[in-house]
């Protein structure tokens, strides 16, 4: 890969990969390693027929696990930041919703990934189940507890709308670009 290639990867997909990892590991010095490492890793890979599709899916699939290595590591020697500490390109842009977001940071870190991957990048559940090595099936089960819980602790209602079963979509769904 060249230099010209990995900078336009860094535009376009750094701040999808910092704000996984970040909802991963919630904690900013976590999160830019693994931004580090995951574009290290591109910089060394033979890439050079990706489509953008297949990059996104690669960065996303090596910031997972590099997440999970450092998840490792952290629960060790222990610590995370608030979200008060978080950088402001994290954050939500419409006040009103860093309630929903600060509550969808306290959910386990399954869910908040599915939560993360379906409503903040836009992918749907078969794509996020092969993404995490699951059935899309539990993507479905994993965003309707999601849902259940923040509902909960929010004290929202049900509106009725649901991940369909057939197609994994939800009506507001949209794909980040």
């Amino acid at each position: 890969m060249t230099e010209q290639e990995l900078s336009n990867a860094m535009k376009t997909h750094g701040d999808t990969v910092y704000r996984l990892a970040l909802c991963r590991l919630q904690n900013a010095a976590d999160a830019e390693d693994v931004y580090q490492d995951v574009f290290l890793r591109l910089l060394e890979q033979r890439s050079g027929g990706w489509d953008a599709e297949h990059l996104k899916a690669w960065l996303i699939r090596t910031a997972l696990n590099r997440c999970a290595d450092l998840g490792r590591s952290r629960r060790r020697r222990g610590g995370t930041l608030s979200l008060e500490e978080v950088p402001d390109m994290a954050r939500p842009v419409d006040e009103g919703a860093a309630e929903l977001w600060d509550a969808v940071a306290r959910l386990p870190e399954k869910l908040r990934t599915a939560v993360h991957l379906f409503y903040g990048e836009g992918y749907e559940s078969g794509e996020i189940g092969a993404l995490l090595g699951v059935p899309a099936a539990t993507v479905r089960s994993r965003l309707r507890r999601a849902r259940a819980e923040l509902r909960n602790e929010l004290g929202g209602f049900d509106d009725g709308k649901s991940v369909s079963e057939a197609d994994g979509t939800y009506p507001y769904a949209r794909r980040a670009e």
